[in-house]
């Protein structure tokens, strides 16, 4: 079945949430792209970026913008008080949690969020041309799996109440395998272990799906809205 396609998911979290007035904060933040956005439409809102690679967070803090902080720390030990924020983000970053630590982190989510707080979870689907792509240099089908599996478990607890379940598509383009290449294999929070026969092997499948403008996917995504009990 056709999933609806959003080429922002900012547009999608609208839709299920409001954002006006909100104190927010975004456990595994990467480069902050949808909670700058975030801010951009919605004036009145805050948001704090936790985030635990250095690198990226170096470069965070190099761009700074009004109403957005950052700070080194991973979902599972937030540096903030109860009930400090109304909402919390998880933009495809809860499979990035040690596994042993998913449940901590969601129970650490649910401290910080004020009651009846809002956590929306993103996470990429195991499945698609891009999936086939990156699953060779970096499958991730045990720890996307494990996800899913930590959020049934929070909502079994009775912290939490489930409030949306859905699935939709997102485009992703790259100019070229060098894009994808620095993008997708090389990122600055993971070591893939990249050598020139895994290189050659990505781009031998890669290099079907590229056009003159480049190459385009769209990546199946499972969002998961939780409400705090309270």
């Amino acid at each position: 079945m056709t999933q609806p396609l959003f080429t922002s998911e900012l547009d999608l979290l609208e839709t299920l949430v409001p954002l006006p007035g909100t104190s927010l904060v975004e456990a595994g933040c990467g480069a902050a792209a949808l909670a700058r956005e975030l801010l951009d439409r919605h004036r009145t809102a805050e948001l704090v970026g936790l985030e635990v690679d250095d690198r990226q967070l170096d470069k965070n803090l190099q761009q700074p913008a009004e109403r957005l902080r950052f700070e080194r720390a991973g979902a599972q030990d937030i540096p903030f008080a109860d009930a400090s924020f109304d909402g919390a983000l998880m933009l495809k970053s809860l499979h990035h949690v040690p596994m042993d630590l998913m449940d901590a982190a969601l129970t650490e989510l649910a401290r910080v969020l004020r009651p009846g707080g809002w956590l929306y979870v993103s996470e990429p689907v195991f499945a698609g041309d891009l999936n086939e792509l990156i699953r060779l240099f970096n499958d991730e089908q045990i720890v996307r799996t494990a996800a899913q599996a930590a959020l049934d478990r929070a909502i079994a607890s009775e912290r939490w109440s489930s409030e949306a379940d859905l699935h939709f598509e997102t485009p992703v383009h790259f100019t070229s395998f060098e894009d994808f290449e620095q993008r997708m294999m090389r990122p600055t929070f993971a070591d893939h272990g990249i050598d020139d026969a895994m290189i050659e092997r990505v781009r031998a499948k890669y290099q079907p799906h590229q056009r003159a403008d480049g190459a385009s996917f769209t990546r199946p995504m499972h969002v998961r809205l939780l409400r705090k009990a309270g």
